[in-house]
């Protein structure tokens, strides 16, 4: 059972022909009768309930029921079968081509064995009287059958690679479309992005670092270049230990300060991140570099600000209002030694209300600068 069902689907395989195949097998079934001296010879394929003629000549039938195949004990030998009388062999002769029109007398066929050994159908001869075939028309007939299965085993063989071709083509231009939206991605970050190989040569770069190394160096970088080349002498040794480290599969993050008291001089944020294959294994570092000189600036300020308002809150405190607290002191004085006056209620008042607008205004003060210390540590929290 298991047998049958992998030889039918060698079968399968020669269902669709192309036009071209289809013309040298008419030819073969020609020469087959023309030898044979036969009225009929036909190429057939045996499935699974039908038989069907893959080239016939002396016939416009084009396949028949399975049941009614004289093929069906050819395909389980390996030399030519031949039944000179179909009506008295207890195979055929209850067939209703023997035992009606159009009275079938005389079968031979050799089997169609595919390289993997599975019979598949035949080449055969059939003619309405009783007969034989000679030494000649056997060894003939045996030969042209292995010519058809060369033939059917070739056809096969190039709609497999015409298919494979065409898989291949498809694969290829959704790879392409990939590199193309990729590329379009990679080049249209504002970062740098290189990637290195294990020899710290230059593997791939992005137009953005392209045109940095150029206004830099004034040189165009190209693939297979060392990247030592295009890093800033101050830090080479700096960037040669987290590159071996990122080799090992230690990832890096650094902000530093370029190239300073220059025209290039930026603080960039820079990445070096281990790259893998397939495999898994480390085949290069991939680096990141962003120009974050605008956020530093904006931390400096922001830094010169806090500092500021520290200033500002130990002058409140110490400056401002040490002297209304020296006013409050007179006036606690003032009260025990009784010393009254129309405008000591008007003077106390005020030296007390202003009193309250000083700690209300250092209040302030310690809570924007507490603020602010803790905006800074969410950043560095987020970098």
């Amino acid at each position: 059972m298991n047998r049958e069902f992998h030889r039918l689907g060698a079968v399968d395989r020669f269902k669709e022909l192309d036009p071209g195949i289809a013309a040298d097998l008419n030819d073969i079934v020609n020469l087959a009768a023309q030898i044979c001296s036969a009225p009929v010879a036909i190429i057939t394929l045996l499935g699974e309930n039908t038989q069907w003629f893959k080239a016939a000549v002396g016939t416009e039938v084009t396949d028949t029921p399975r049941e009614m195949s004289f093929c069906n004990y050819t395909i389980e030998q390996s030399d030519v079968l031949i039944v000179p009388d179909l009506s008295t062999d207890n195979r055929y002769n209850t067939n209703p081509l023997v035992t009606s029109d159009p009275n079938v007398r005389f079968y031979a066929g050799a089997p169609l064995t595919t390289k993997d050994g599975y019979g598949i159908g035949s080449l055969c001869v059939v003619d309405f009287h009783t007969r034989d075939l000679d030494k000649y028309q056997r060894n003939t007939l045996k030969v042209l059958s292995k010519q058809v299965i060369n033939l059917m085993e070739l056809n096969w063989n190039l709609q497999v690679l015409a298919k494979q071709n065409e898989e291949q083509k498809q694969q290829k231009k959704v790879i392409e479309d990939s590199e193309i939206k990729l590329r379009a991605v990679f080049n249209s970050s504002a970062d740098l992005h290189i990637l290195i190989g294990k020899d710290l040569e230059i593997l791939a770069f992005n137009k953005p670092a392209a045109t940095y190394i150029y206004n830099i160096y004034k040189q165009r970088v190209t693939i297979g270049e060392p990247m030592l080349k295009y890093i800033d002498p101050k830090i080479k040794n700096h960037f040669i230990k987290h590159f071996t480290l990122a080799l090992k599969g230690k990832p890096a993050k650094h902000e530093l300060l370029l190239r300073p008291e220059t025209k290039f001089e930026s603080w960039r944020e820079i990445k070096l991140v281990p790259v893998k294959n397939n495999g898994g294994e480390i085949i290069g570092v991939a680096i990141n570099s962003a120009d974050i000189t605008k956020r530093k600036q904006q931390e400096t300020k922001i830094k010169s600000q806090t500092e500021a308002l520290t200033r500002i809150a130990i002058v409140q405190s110490h400056g401002i209002r040490r002297p209304v607290a020296s006013l409050l002191g007179i006036m606690d004085l003032m009260k025990l030694e009784k010393i009254d006056s129309g405008y000591f209620n008007m003077l106390e008042l005020t030296v007390n209300e202003l009193d309250e607008k000083i700690r209300t205004i250092i209040q302030d003060s310690e809570n924007t600068i507490h603020t602010q210390h803790i905006n800074d540590d969410f950043r560095q929290l987020l970098n």
